[in-house]
């Protein structure tokens, strides 16, 4: 990864970071104090803030500015965050650790993340419908991008079909779909919200959506690749295609996305951030 790319993450994790970290301390309650300290906690530094940094780069990309797309990236980042909270509860993976350090349930209790990642996800629509330097037409298009993204049509449907697959073979068509919603969903809503915080117009938000769409499912692709013999009762792409066939999937994918806005992308970030993921190990 170039150091460009890299110094662009970084310096997106950290204005995210901060921003929500910010937003989140008005929850602070002396009364009921485990709930923000689960929602901090959930939200602290760990993750690389790709949402986040998807959100700002097409703002940027678009003509838009950092003050009018941080209230969108930290919304994203609250529901992506949620997500992570409950996808570990007992009643879903059950997974103890997360980013090398205990889970949200695991240091705080179950019930004490179930309503942590209920308080993200609202807390989110509330980042959103309250961003300043926004008119009031582009923060409800905001609200209805990200539920729209994050619900039943969206990331949780394509959960529960994730939780099916695990006890039954999906058809590769119902992958895909899951893929699209699971993973794919929230990615879409980002690159939308970024265009929305810039003003941009249709010919920019279609570019986005088809980049958006191109990347998800090679993310998760990548993903099924990292995985790989370490979820054996699990529908993947892998269930599919051979090793080789899912790598030229994911180059074809990414090169797809890569092109999708090579007449906008003038720097070459976006380009860069596909290639990015086609290598990334974790």
């Amino acid at each position: 990864m170039k150091s460009s790319l890299s110094s662009r993450l970084s310096e997106v994790a950290e204005l995210t970071g901060k921003a929500l970290k910010e937003f989140l301390s008005r929850y602070r309650d002396e009364d009921f104090p485990v709930l923000w300290e689960a929602m901090d906690y959930a939200t602290a530094e760990g993750g690389k803030r790709i949402r986040p940094f998807l959100v700002l780069e097409f703002c940027r990309m678009f003509g838009g500015n950092d003050a009018a797309a941080l209230p969108f990236a930290c919304a994203v980042e609250a529901v992506h965050s949620y997500s992570l909270v409950h996808d570990d509860l007992p009643c879903m993976d059950n997974d103890l650790i997360r980013r090398g350090k205990p889970s949200c349930h695991a240091k705080f209790g179950e019930a004490a993340a179930l309503l942590c990642g209920d308080a993200l996800l609202t807390a989110a629509f509330e980042i959103v419908a309250s961003a300043p330097g926004l008119h009031a037409e582009a923060r409800l298009e905001g609200v209805r991008i990200l539920a729209e993204c994050s619900g039943a049509a969206g990331m949780v449907g394509g959960q529960q079909l994730d939780l099916i697959g695990e006890k039954e073979k999906l058809s590769y068509e119902r992958l895909l779909k899951m893929n699209m919603l699971k993973t794919g969903a929230l990615i879409r809503a980002s690159c939308l919200l970024g265009c929305v915080a810039a003003g941009a117009g249709e010919k920019e938000r279609a570019a986005a959506g088809l980049f958006a769409d191109r990347l998800g499912l090679a993310f998760q692709l990548t993903d099924d690749l990292l995985d790989y013999g370490t979820e054996d009762d699990k529908t993947t792409y892998l269930t599919y295609l051979s090793l080789d066939e899912a790598r030229k999937m994911a180059k074809s994918l990414l090169d797809e996305a890569a092109a999708a806005v090579a007449d906008f992308d003038k720097d070459g970030i976006l380009r860069e951030f596909c290639g990015y993921i086609a290598n990334r190990d974790k």
